[in-house]
């Protein structure tokens, strides 16, 4: 590696710099040997990011090459740490062995180095990088005529999706589908992009991209597989060649596409799946989610499932119904779900064992997983055909569990019970599955028995019974005896040819030694050989089943979700809820999912709520204390109305859902620093989102809108606020509210009705019922909490005193709301223009003079010229 800045770089720098300038952007993992080498600028990186030694090997242009690396056998955990902490990484390896370099270029010949493959965030399949619960996706984005293909692909699984999607609704789409990587053509505008790994804009083409959809399953035309958007399949395009440019030539499993239809989904934006923690807790994780609180899959593929069904629960009647029977087949049978649930826990992942195998990454436990998989869905489905009233989505999943005997049998018959991860050792392939193949072994068998009686024979012959026969991978066999001994080895006559002296022990060769172990050699490289090709034989034979196989495992993970989600409705007395196509939500005893594991780890009850939205009653503002579980109330509802439609029972003692388009929930406080918003700007933004985009369907949640403000401010906004929603949207909505003014909106708006949660003061102390009741709440208890949060007692008497003289003053005057009641509701208020103040220009002109600084001719020009802008205004 060493060179001098006179001489230039050695051979292997100048191969190195190559394969570097083609990973631009990405670390270089350089094979050398036993070790991926890090060279310069990624060396520093890596030394940080792995917390390993970084040290220097030879010179470049005069200055020493720093260096570190990493053990090829154990990269794999190293390359988890990089993608995790952002980085791209490229894998040069070495594409011919050193005796192929040695015949190509004589003896110093360097041996031929490529890149083979970039791992990045998005292109993972390896078990060691991957979560077994999370799905990781890559996304493609392509812009066509205004409109945004979308094409999202989870390569581990080979499930491959389509949609499109206008500009404003990009970010709540982008938030649904959590992409570990985004690859997006170059010259894309997108400032909440700024990860996106930009690719050339050629490859973003809707008739490149139906080719290569054609190319890659085989077809004359797309026409089967759905109708695709030209956007769509731009955004195809980009995806499949981004793939093919990271396996450098070598894709991976891709599943014919589906297409995602809108108004399919109950749709959600970002800020609403953040405010209900559904896949993540607002530090980020998974603790203290609603998939956490509910998941009792008893695989990694069904809580991929499970996760995707709360991202993206569903909007239509008959198939949200199909989920819930499904479910409801395994919690009216304890027995049944019971057996499968055991069946289930030995289940690998078929999914991505296929992924592996179809990427060719796969290994002999990967078939291995193939076959235990597909067997074990053979005894599912022998089980779940054999239970009663079955329903009909049931009987469509069992009919994806059958027909996969003929690679059952094949798997079994070739592979031994227990395949390893490596196969560069074989014995892999079973016994009695290829005669040949047992005929090498038997001749390799032999051959060690000989040796073994070699050494027993040599023994008696030499008196030395000290003497063994060994083998390295350097040496081959030799045989090995004490120094002391080694002149009876030594002698000409012995047999026996000097190979190496140690320091303790002196090895020896001899002519049946070398005969015997170069039998071995020939019948292990040939075996070696011939399992490769049975390996080849095998991984075609699933690759050629991918999809039927695929399909059995999509319809496992939907089995396992069903049963876990019945699992979880036993433990939480929860209830099948009603599904409606009226807009309608009507919850006896509802609970927050959440909440209620959390209590009753500390022993401690939760307090269930009614709530019954309708067309005439269909807004609800609520008062009361904070602390006083208001929050806690919006958000089981809006978490009740998710879970029925993601297909599950729900928390409550009976409900009826009237589904809903979308769910919008306002609640809680947060702040945008690095967007430049402040919390209220945050509370605005996430506000005027649910007054454009909601409709009569939606589900809303409103918390303290105006809280961010002034007092006069924010209640002229949140009362504005509530108006829009009632006569404007008309949808149904939970509103919280500390402003008691609102209360009387109650006169004018004929679809609200007040409610409050419950509170009292005993002997000075606040009590929190946590129970929400009709009417308007008396008072806001703010001192009682301020009390309770451990506020000084002076600050408190101060503040009880400052209450007393504004709450006089409220009752002289009529307080903030006084002649609100005289103002035309929002729906005629809003037809009427708004009209500006004028503005004093003279004013505004005369106050932005510095006098001191005018000279007199400038005042006296200056003077002249107001007047004629007076007389030009007055005119």
């Amino acid at each position: 590696m060493a060179a001098s800045s006179k001489s230039g770089p050695t051979p292997m720098m100048e191969q190195y710099l190559v394969l570097k300038a083609q990973a631009a952007g990405c670390l270089l993992f350089y094979r050398m040997g036993d070790f991926f080498e890090l060279f310069f600028d990624d060396a520093r990186t890596a030394a940080s990011v792995l917390d390993i030694a970084l040290t220097s090997r030879g010179e470049h242009d005069g200055k020493p090459v720093p260096m570190c690396g990493v053990p090829v056998h154990s990269a794999e955990g190293y390359l988890a740490r990089l993608i995790k902490a952002g980085q791209r990484v490229a894998i040069a390896e070495q594409v011919e062995t050193p005796e192929e370099a040695k015949q190509r270029g004589g003896s110093k010949a360097l041996v031929k180095r490529d890149i083979v493959r970039f791992v990045t965030a998005g292109t993972l399949t390896e078990e060691a990088l991957l979560n077994p619960g999370t799905s990781n996706r890559l996304v493609a984005l392509a812009e066509v005529r205004g409109t945004i293909g979308i094409a999202a692909c989870d390569i581990s699984t080979g499930e491959m999706v389509l949609e499109e999607t206008a500009s404003e609704t990009l970010d709540a789409v982008l938030a649904r589908l959590d992409a570990s990587e985004v690859v997006v053509p170059e010259g894309w505008e997108a400032s909440g992009l700024p990860e996106a790994e930009c690719r050339p804009a050629r490859d973003f083409s809707s008739d490149a991209g139906e080719e290569r959809l054609k190319t890659l399953h085989g077809l004359a035309t797309l026409d089967g597989l759905g109708d695709f958007s030209r956007a769509m399949l731009a955004a195809a395009g980009g995806l499949i060649a981004y793939l093919d440019h990271a396996g450098r030539g070598t894709l991976p499993l891709l599943l014919p596409p589906k297409v995602r239809l809108g108004g399919s989904e109950l749709a959600m934006d970002g800020a609403t799946r953040a405010s209900l923690e559904i896949t993540a807790a607002q530090d980020g994780s998974r603790a203290g989610s609603l998939l956490a609180c509910i998941d009792r899959c008893s695989t990694g593929a069904g809580a991929r499932l499970l996760a995707e069904d709360l991202s993206a629960p569903l909007a239509e009647r008959e198939a949200i119904t199909a989920r819930l029977s499904l479910v409801k087949h395994f919690h009216r049978d304890p027995l049944l779900r019971t057996d499968i649930r055991t069946l289930l826990r030995g289940l690998p992942d078929l999914g991505r064992a296929l992924g592996r195998i179809v990427a060719g990454r796969g290994s002999p436990r990967d078939l291995g997983q193939i076959r235990d998989g597909l067997a074990q869905a053979s005894r599912i489905d022998e089980l779940l055909t054999g239970s009663k009233d079955r329903p009909a989505l049931l009987g469509d999943l069992l009919a994806k569990l059958r027909g996969h005997e003929a690679l059952i049998d094949l798997l079994t018959r070739a592979l031994v019970a227990t395949p390893p991860t490596e196969r560069g050792s074989g014995n892999y392939i079973a016994d009695a599955f290829d005669e040949e193949l047992d005929e090498l072994r038997s001749a390799a068998g032999n051959a060690r028995k000989a040796i073994a009686a070699m050494e027993a024979r040599y023994r008696e012959e030499t008196g030395v019974t000290a003497l063994k026969i060994k083998h390295n991978n350097v040496l081959g066999y030799f045989i090995e005896v004490p120094a002391k001994h080694s002149d009876t080895l030594m002698s000409a006559d012995s047999g026996f040819t000097h190979r190496q002296t140690m320091a303790g022990a002196v090895r020896f060769n001899s002519l049946t030694l070398h005969e015997e172990a170069g039998r071995i050699t020939e019948a292990g490289a040939r075996a070696l050989s011939l399992e490769e090709r049975h390996f080849a034989a095998l991984t075609d034979a699933v690759s050629d089943a991918r999809e039927a196989v695929a399909a059995a495992a999509a319809a496992l993970a939907r089995i396992d979700v069903a049963a876990g989600l019945a699992e979880r409705a036993v433990e939480g007395d929860w209830c099948q809820p009603e599904i409606d196509s009226e807009p309608v939500l009507e919850i006896e005893d509802g609970r927050h999912p959440v909440v209620e594991a959390a209590l009753a780890k500390a022993n401690e009850r939760f307090v269930a709520n009614d709530c019954n939205l309708s067309e005439s009653d269909r807004l609800w503002l609520i008062g009361g204390p904070n602390m006083g579980g208001k929050s806690t109330f919006l958000r089981q509802n809006a978490l009740i109305v998710l879970l029925a439609q993601a297909g599950s029972f729900v928390p409550a003692k009976a409900a009826r859902i009237g589904i809903a388009d979308r769910l919008f929930s306002r609640v809680g406080a947060a702040d945008n620093l690095a967007r430049g918003r402040s919390t209220f700007m945050v509370e605005m933004v996430e506000t005027a989102a649910i007054l454009s985009q909601a409709t009569r369907r939606s589900f809303v949640i409103l918390d303290e809108v105006g809280r961010g403000t002034s007092t006069y401010d924010g209640m002229a906004l949140a009362w504005a606020v509530v108006e829009a929603v009632h006569e404007t949207l008309r949808c149904r909505c939970l509103f919280a509210t500390h402003y008691h003014e609102l209360s009387r909106l109650a006169e004018t708006c004929d679809s609200l009705s007040l409610h409050h949660v419950r509170a009292r003061e005993w002997k000075g102390e606040l009590v929190l019922l946590h129970e929400l009741a009709r009417g308007a709440a008396d008072k806001s208890y703010g001192l009682a909490v301020a009390r309770l949060a451990g506020v000084p007692s002076p600050v408190v008497a101060r503040a009880k005193a400052v209450l007393a003289k504004l709450e006089k003053g409220r009752a002289e005057t009529g307080g903030l709301a006084a002649g609100l009641g005289e103002l035309p509701l929002f729906a005629a208020a809003s037809a009427q223009a708004e009209v500006s103040e004028p503005r004093d220009t003279l004013a505004d002109r005369l106050a932005e003079l510095d006098i001191d600084a005018l000279s007199p001719r400038e005042a006296l020009d200056l003077l002249y010229a107001l007047k004629k802008e007076a007389a030009q205004t007055n005119s």
